[in-house]
This record gives C-alpha cells, sequence and structure tokens, in this order.
C-alpha cells in the first residue's frame, strides 16, 4: 500500500490512467460469454471540437457503459467520427484561400484527397478530448463514415431503398445556401432577427374585373418584394366575402406582365393585412403547398434564381432583362433585385405607403413598414437561405416512420422521459419527405448514372432522362445493357458537360454519374448497424444489435435518433435500440441559451483544467434531470473538485488509522452497532444507486453516493469512530471505503481509480472491478441508534451555533422523559456523544435551575443549562430582534409575490429571484423562532 500524498494533482491522475485503461485493452474487456451490453456515440463531426452539450452528452453516456461494465457486462460503446460534409468542405476551402487557392483548380477526385489529407493530420481533434473527458469507448474498433466498410454499408442502403421504392429523385423545394451551393437540412439552418422591411403592392384585376367594393385591384403584402418576379397566383380565404367573386380570376403581374389566377386556400387569413397573398410557389414553403392545391406541378414551377442567388430567366420567359443577373439582395453597393421591384412598383403608382404619425402628430410616409423578421441563416456559411426549386433524391420517410412509430406504441422503443413521445408522433405522423442529396464534393457520392430514355428499343436523343442505381459501375454497365441493347456503343463520361459535348447519337449511349453526395444525416442514420459490420453478417452485429440504450440530445430526435429507427427496422426488421433517452440543453447560468453571439459559451476544457474532468462530470450527472435543461454554474463545478479533495483526505485518514483495502467482496461481520450501521447504509445506497440507474435518474444516483460519502461516511462514521479504531472497525471501513470507489467510479473515474490501487494490492483495475451486491440485510436496529444519534448531535451543534454558545464550551446535559431503549442508547453512545456534542456530563433529571436551551429527540427532552455560559437575556433580546427582522423581510417579499402586476410585468429573473429570497427569508424566521423558544 503506497503513502498517499497530501494533494492529488487531477491532470497527472488523468493522463496516467486513461493512456493506462486504453493501452490494456479494459474499455472492451473480453466478456464473450458475458450478457452483451451495447450503445452508439453520437458521431462527433472529424471538424469538432468538445463543447459543453458533448460533455453532458458523452459524460451521460460514459456513466452508463463503465456502470453495465462494472456489472460484469460484455460492455461495447461504439465511437466513431462523422464525415461532415459541409463543415469539413468548408475546413479545407478556407485553408486553400488562406493559400491564394481554390477548390475548382483541381478536379474533384484531387480535391476530395485533399481532404482526406487534412483529416490525417488535423481532423479527429475531439476524439482527443473525449479521452480528456474520461469516455470508456471502444477505441480499438474506432468507425468513420467515409471508411471503406462503413461506405458499402450507406451504398447498399441506397440502392436497396430505391429498388424497394422507397428512394427517389423528384423535383421540390429545398433549403439552399448560396455560399456552398447546396442543398442543407433543417439542423443546419439558423433563425435570426433581421431588421426589413413589410411593403404593401396594388395587383391590378385583369379583364375589367373588380372588388365587390368597386376596387380595380388587390393588395398584397411582402416581405421579400423581388420573389414577385415569379408569382404565379394571388390566395384568398374560400370564404372571405371580399374577395369570393374574384376566385378564378386573373390578375395582371405589373412588372413580369403575366397573367397569374386569384385561387382559395385557407393559407390566407382574412385576419392579416389585407387577406390576400401572393403565391411564388417555386421560392416559399408554405407557398409551395398552395401551388400544389392550386394544381400547379412542381416541373411547371417558376425559378428566377440560380445556384447563387442571382436573377435568371423563369420559363415563361417574362423577367425583363434589366432585372437578369442582379443578386437578390443589394450587394457591394449595388441595388439588388429586391430594391429594383420595390422601386418599379412605386414608380408605376401601385406601391401602398407606410404611414405613421410622429410625438409631434405629424404624418410620416414610409415605403415599407419596418419589421424584425425571423430570417433563416446557414449555420455554417453565415448567408440567407433561399428556398428553392431542385431535382434532388428524397426517402419516403412517410412510409419508414409506420415501423418505429408501432414500436414506440407497443414499448419495444422506450423514450425517455415519456413526455418526448407526444412530440415524436407528432413529428412522425407529419413527416414530409426527406432530402438526401448535397451539392457538395466531400462525401458517399450518389451511386446513380444518368443516361438517354428509350422508346420502342431506340435512343431518344436526351441528356439524362433515364436514371441506373447500382452498387459499382459493374452493376450499373449491366443495367445498361440490359436497357440499351448489346448493338449500343455505351459510353461513360466524367460529367454531364462532357456528356453534352459527346453528343448523341442512334448507337450510342452516353451516361455520367449524379455528381452530387449523401447527406451526412443518411449515412449517420445506419450508425447502430453498419458499425457492427453490416452487410456482413459478423458475430459483432449478431450478439450487438439491437443496441441496449441511446443517450441523445432531444435536438436531434428528428434528425439522427428517429431516422436510425427507419433504417435500422427497415434493413434489420427490429428497432436500432431499445431505450431512448433524450437529455436537455446546457444552458448558461441565467438560464439563456449558449451562443458566441452572446459571449456565454462555456469551454468543458478549460472547466477540466481548472477542476478536473471527475468534477465536470459529477457535475453534469448531479444536475441532469429528466426534462429539464442543465444551468452552467460553476460554483457547483468547483463544490465537486472539493467533494473529490474531501474524498481523497477520508483515504488519508483511513491510511494513516491502518485501514487496508477489503479482502472479500462481502460485507465483515460487525458487532458495533456504528459499524452495522454503515453497512447497512451502504447497501442502501447501492439499492438507490441500481434504482436510478434503471431508471435513467442520473441525478438521483448522483446525489445518492454523494451524500452518502459526504454526510454519512465522512462526515458521521469516520466522526464517530475517531478514537475507537479496532480491528472491526478498520476492516468494515476498508470494506465500506471499496465499496464507495465502486459506486463513484462511473461518475468520477480517474480519482477513484487512483484512490483503489493507492490503498491497497488489488488483483484488477477498478475499472474492471465487481459492482457490488445490495444483498446483505438491512440492519434496521443500528440503523435506528446511530440515526438517533446523529439526529441528537446534530441538534445540539445547531441550538449551540444558534445561541452564540463559545465552540470550546463543554456544557452539562440534563436528560427529561426518556425511555429505557433511550437510556441503554446512552450508554451505549456516550464516549461519542461526550466528544461530538461537546458533552461535559450528563445526567436524568426534570428540570435545571437558571437559563436553558431545550432539544427534543423522539420522546426524549435535552435540557442544556446556559447560565454562566451566555447572557440569556441578551440572547432572547439578539433573537427576537432577529427574528423581526426576518419575518418584515419574508412578509414584504410575500406581498411583492402576491401583486399580479409584478408577477406577470417583471423579468422572469427578478420574479425568481424574489422567490428564493422569500424562501430564505422564511427558512431564517423558522429558525430563529425555534432557536427563541428553546431557551427555556
Amino acid at each position: 500500500m503506497t503513502e498517499l500524498p497530501k494533494t492529488f494533482d487531477p491532470a497527472e491522475i488523468e493522463s496516467r490512467w486513461y493512456a493506462h485503461w486504453e493501452e490494456k485493452g479494459l474499455f472492451r474487456p473480453e466478456r464473450p460469454s458475458a450478457e452483451p451490453f451495447t450503445i452508439v456515440n453520437p458521431p462527433p463531426n472529424v471538424t469538432g471540437s468538445l463543447h459543453i452539450g458533448h460533455a453532458l452528452d458523452n459524460t451521460l453516456q460514459d456513466i452508463v457503459i463503465r456502470y453495465e461494465r462494472l456489472r460484469g457486462k460484455d460492455a461495447l460503446w461504439v465511437v466513431g467520427t462523422d464525415h461532415a460534409g459541409i463543415a469539413t468542405q468548408m475546413v479545407v476551402e478556407r485553408q486553400m484561400e488562406a493559400r491564394q487557392d481554390k477548390r475548382t483548380n483541381y478536379t474533384r477526385e484531387q480535391f476530395v484527397e485533399k481532404v482526406w489529407e487534412w483529416k490525417a493530420e488535423s481532423g479527429g481533434a475531439i476524439t482527443r478530448q473525449l479521452r480528456r473527458l474520461g469516455c470508456s469507448m471502444d477505441w480499438a474498433n474506432e468507425r468513420f463514415t467515409m471508411d471503406e466498410g462503413f461506405s458499402k454499408a450507406v451504398i447498399k442502403v441506397f440502392v436497396e431503398l430505391h429498388r424497394r421504392g422507397l428512394l427517389y429523385r423528384d423535383k421540390r423545394l429545398v433549403n439552399w445556401d448560396p455560399r456552398f451551393r447546396s442543398a442543407i437540412s433543417d439542423l443546419e439552418v439558423e433563425t435570426q432577427e433581421v431588421k426589413g422591411g413589410f411593403w404593401h403592392f396594388r395587383y391590378p384585376l385583369a379583364d375589367g374585373v373588380r372588388l365587390a367594393d368597386g376596387a380595380d385591384h388587390i393588395v398584397v403584402a411582402t416581405t421579400r418584394p423581388e420573389t414577385m418576379l415569379a408569382d404565379m397566383a394571388v390566395a384568398v380565404h374560400p370564404e372571405d366575402p371580399r374577395y369570393r367573386d374574384v376566385i378564378g380570376k386573373d390578375i395582371l403581374q405589373p412588372i413580369t406582365g403575366r397573367r397569374i389566377r386569384v385561387v382559395a386556400d385557407e393559407h390566407a387569413d382574412p385576419e392579416l393585412g389585407s387577406g390576400a397573398v401572393k403565391i411564388t410557389p417555386g421560392h416559399d414553403f408554405n407557398d409551395f403547398e398552395v401551388g400544389r392545391r392550386a394544381g400547379f406541378k412542381a416541373a411547371d414551377m417558376l425559378n428566377m434564381f440560380d445556384a447563387d442567388a442571382n436573377v435568371v430567366q423563369t420559363a415563361d420567359g417574362l423577367i425583363p432583362e434589366r432585372f437578369l443577373g442582379l443578386h437578390r439582395f443589394r450587394k457591394d453597393g449595388v441595388d439588388g433585385a429586391r430594391e429594383l421591384v420595390a422601386a418599379e412598383m412605386k414608380a408605376l403608382g401601385l406601391l401602398v405607403p407606410h404611414v405613421t404619425k410622429n410625438k409631434e402628430g405629424e404624418e410620416v410616409v414610409a415605403d415599407a413598414e419596418p419589421r424584425t423578421i425571423q430570417t433563416p441563416f446557414g449555420d455554417r456559411s453565415g448567408v440567407v437561405i433561399e428556398p428553392w426549386l431542385t431535382d434532388q433524391w428524397y426517402v419516403d420517410a412517410e412510409k419508414l416512420a409506420i415501423a418505429p412509430m408501432q414500436a414506440v406504441r407497443d414499448g419495444r422503443i422506450e423514450i425517455v422521459p415519456k413526455t418526448w413521445e407526444k412530440t415524436f408522433f407528432n413529428w412522425m405522423e407529419n413527416i414530409q419527405p426527406w432530402c438526401v442529396s448535397r451539392q457538395l464534393w466531400w462525401g458517399h457520392r450518389i451511386p446513380a448514372w444518368f443516361g438517354p430514355h428509350t422508346n420502342n428499343g431506340a435512343i431518344v436523343p436526351s441528356l439524362g432522362t433515364h436514371i441506373f442505381v447500382a452498387e459499382n459501375e459493374e452493376e450499373m454497365l449491366a443495367q445498361a445493357r440490359e436497357c440499351y441493347g448489346d448493338g449500343v456503343e455505351i459510353v461513360i463520361a466524367c460529367s454531364r458537360t462532357e456528356a453534352a459535348e459527346i453528343g448523341h447519337h442512334p448507337a450510342k449511349a452516353v451516361l455520367y454519374r449524379d455528381p452530387d453526395v449523401l447527406d451526412t444525416w443518411f449515412s449517420s442514420a445506419l450508425w447502430p448497424f453498419g458499425t457492427l459490420g453490416w452487410p456482413d453478417e459478423t458475430e459483432t452485429l449478431k450478439r450487438h444489435y439491437p443496441n441496449d440504450l441511446l443517450i441523445s440530445g432531444f435536438d436531434i430526435l428528428f434528425f439522427w435518433d428517429a431516422r436510425m429507427a427507419m433504417q435500422g427496422m427497415e434493413f434489420m426488421g427490429d428497432v436500432p435500440w431499445r431505450k431512448l433517452y433524450l437529455h436537455g440543453l446546457v444552458r448558461a447560468a441565467d438560464g439563456q441559451k449558449m451562443s458566441k453571439s452572446k459571449g456565454n459559451v462555456v469551454d468543458p476544457l478549460g472547466l477540466i483544467d481548472r477542476f478536473g474532468a471527475d468534477a465536470l462530470r459529477f457535475f453534469m450527472a448531479a444536475m441532469e434531470s429528466q426534462g429539464r435543461d442543465v444551468k452552467m454554474d460553476e460554483k457547483r463545478v468547483e463544490g465537486y473538485r472539493n467533494f473529490a479533495t474531501k474524498l481523497w483526505n477520508a483515504a488519508r485518514f483511513l491510511q494513516s488509522n491502518g485501514v487496508a483495502a477489503a479482502t472479500s467482496h462481502e460485507a465483515p461481520h460487525a458487532e458495533a452497532p456504528v459499524n452495522r450501521w454503515i453497512v447497512a447504509e451502504t447497501v442502501a445506497t447501492v439499492q438507490a444507486i441500481d434504482i436510478a440507474m434503471a431508471e435513467l435518474r442520473f441525478d438521483a444516483a448522483a446525489n445518492a453516493i454523494y451524500h452518502f460519502v459526504w454526510d454519512q461516511f465522512c462526515d458521521w462514521y469516520i466522526e464517530l469512530t475517531k478514537g475507537s479504531m479496532d480491528e472491526e472497525t478498520r476492516a468494515v471501513a476498508g470494506w465500506a471505503f471499496d465499496q464507495i470507489l465502486v459506486m463513484l467510479h462511473p461518475f468520477m473515474p480517474f480519482i477513484t481509480e487512483e484512490l483503489w490501487n493507492l490503498t491497497g494490492t488489488r488483483e484488477n483495475e477498478l475499472i474492471v472491478a465487481r459492482w457490488p451486491q445490495a444483498l446483505h440485510a438491512v440492519d434496521s436496529e443500528a440503523q435506528t441508534e446511530i440515526d438517533w444519534l446523529i439526529r441528537l448531535i446534530g441538534a445540539m451543534r445547531t441550538a449551540r451555533t444558534e445561541l452564540n454558545v463559545p465552540p470550546g464550551a463543554k456544557l452539562g446535559v440534563v436528560v427529561h422523559g426518556a425511555s429505557d431503549e433511550t437510556r441503554r442508547r446512552i450508554d451505549r453512545q456516550g464516549a461519542a456523544l461526550a466528544r461530538l456534542g461537546r458533552v461535559e456530563s450528563l445526567s436524568f433529571g426534570d428540570s435545571v435551575s437558571g437559563g436553558a436551551a431545550q432539544i427534543v429527540v423522539d420522546e426524549a427532552t435535552f435540557i442544556l443549562p446556559l447560565e454562566g455560559v451566555i447572557d440569556i437575556e441578551a440572547e432572547k433580546a439578539r433573537l427576537a430582534k432577529a427574528l423581526a427582522g426576518a419575518e418584515k423581510e419574508r412578509d414584504s417579499l410575500s406581498g411583492r409575490l402576491s401583486n399580479p402586476s409584478f408577477v406577470e410585468k417583471a423579468k422572469p429573473e427578478a420574479v425568481a429571484k424574489a422567490r428564493e429570497d422569500h424562501a430564505e427569508k422564511a427558512a431564517e424566521a423558522e429558525r430563529l423562532k425555534a432557536a427563541l423558544e428553546r431557551l427555556a
């Protein structure tokens, strides 16, 4: 047994032990005959770095996997990284820009090679940071969504979905990022408040048609005037009497001269503005749906922007030439389409000005009403996202959603907290087609080739009108040969451009591969089985699918979790995991969402540097309460660093008193009540943690071990046994401390492993030790007796503090009304009571002369004579004055909180602070009142 240093160095311990665990393969010990337990880590972006959300998510997973490993299971924590299409391509392109270089200077293959070079040199920093957090992942089998085996699974799933009719190509609106020239997912869209305008325009009715009030126009309002160049309709509510007579009539769009219909649709709200809405189905998600209901096919919807969000001619050729080539917004000091459209409508006399009055009552006229507009931005590009009509690949999510919904309904998938089920069903029941293609170079290239179609066996001169989907080029060529026949030469071009240059020929079929790649959410949806070797039937796959648990932030419930459920049930015929745990966000101390713009982002690595990984991990666990977000509180993290110090000092105390490691997994035999008590409390703590972990109540598990270590073991057991360390007590103390290290290990792995190995010669490292068995019979008699002693000493200490008894003063105690059992307890625990309660003498009687404090514990009254120890009358006066002050503040706060005006109008944080202060003052008043009443 090595002598413990006076203090411990978290950084040195953490780096040393993590390297040891990983080198010895202890994150995945060989347990082929043990019960399997499997979780998969949400693969972080290969470009990413550890943020506070990662710290929460991975801490919770590590607690579970360490707990199950200690319980003897074949615990597998799958780890890997996501290739992060847009993020990674952006990183590499920015490096190129810094060297005055750009992607288009290279072929696609050359650029992809540069990305692989970047990954080899700089990618995966987050995996090193996860190690600092203590994550005991199966690094020996680390996966990457672009590695060869996983890519094989991705391509197979695409091809199979297409073969089953669940994946298809379609023209729909997407979130288009003009900076990356690619579609992006909803999760990559960040809504920001932008100051903009709300314009009102008159749209003339055609053919002399008028409204019921005689008006020859309809007023429409918009925050995006530029899109009127692609307007296809004006929608009004079918029950709106103002427009009922003009439904189906034409409007003459002023700038383009396009005739557009007035359509009836409930999307138009009669209570908003004029009740009429201009419909641009090619550039607005709501308008797209209105357009479809009005009978417009997606192929016929007008598109007025190119991939860079510059104006291009629509299919009907009606956009005036002066608009062509303009950017959608003002750019580089040049007015864009928005400014020019608004100016022309004003010049035509069709702008309805916005009129307000200033403080002096004078009219102020403006072209548009100032509005703060919720505007979508690309979270990485920083540019405004454009709803854009384009051909993309889609998965039929509606059909794939059926099986996961049924699995949740019948309990094969349990969602924790259960309150998330409603959200899950609401989204799944209204799910839209899933766009899975991206216009990037980095990623899984879509296994589809385009060629000309045929008519009665003859090739029709066309470009890319027939699609071949295959796992590889050889399979594709077999399909093409079957399609075109043996007499046709099949030529594979490098691109659509090259295919067009080669041209058409009746005896030649020119094919080219789809240049797009798959959305990274498509590949990561295969994570629970693709990482285990699928599509090959590996032993790992058979043993560890389905996974047991998925821990995830609620914010990716639909982007990742639901899609894993869809793909897992479609391809494996079973749920991907049996239980889904959704945790909240980590917020700033004031409850606000963390963001760089607010300057309230917390760096978990900085916290680890200051307080150690164990302290941060314990904070995360203790604060993770189901259904609630975690409020960041550095003081709490510091407090758990102090908790680690208390544990260390307890180990040093035990070592200095000859306490060694336990020699048995079973509790030693004990006679002394204090030893029987600590054994019972240890067993009760094991039971509490087991129950909490089964329910995934991380806060309850953390708090159970915290209070046991701090309160029962350190504050009471050690204090009660000081000076009486016999062999029995040493054996019990050593056993109890060992159980503490095992129970605490999932939460604080580093300090517990260090103490485990410094406090005795061990057969195995703590990471692969045995979890305590809560089988020992609970000794209720010993528990009752020591609980009584703790309550009595605690009450004495409280009374002494409240009544200003000098700390060094020893008091006599007179006991009144004690039962025979209490007398026997006093006899057995007299030494501890004298030492910890600072009792000079103890006798039995009815009363004492002079002033005294009275403490009631169960049936007995303990009288503490204070004559000559304190000035009783002065103390009464002090307590009465303090009580009056506390009650006054309590009542003042109560009055404020009962005032509806304050509660409804004050800032939420001010109301919360008032409630906290009221509770504090109410508790203080109760304490002072009790102290005053104690003085006889």
